[in-house]
């Protein structure tokens, strides 16, 4: 006879997905970033974009 023995201990049970919690308001210093990468990322693609036109129109 052993001397000790296991519990089975089962799994914690999944509850449904609480509410949604309302996402928070952006801060204006995040939206004054977003809004500056955003620029910044426009202008780069369309710097590319001109690099191109210019690669291909010297070949």
């Amino acid at each position: 006879m052993p001397a000790f023995t296991f519990e089975k201990i089962t799994p914690p049970v999944r509850r449904a997905p609480a509410a949604a919690t309302p996402k928070k308001p952006r801060g204006l210093i995040s939206q004054m970033i977003e809004r500056f990468a955003e620029r910044r990322a426009r202008r780069a693609s369309q710097a590319e974009r001109a690099m191109r036109r210019d690669d291909k129109a010297a070949k």
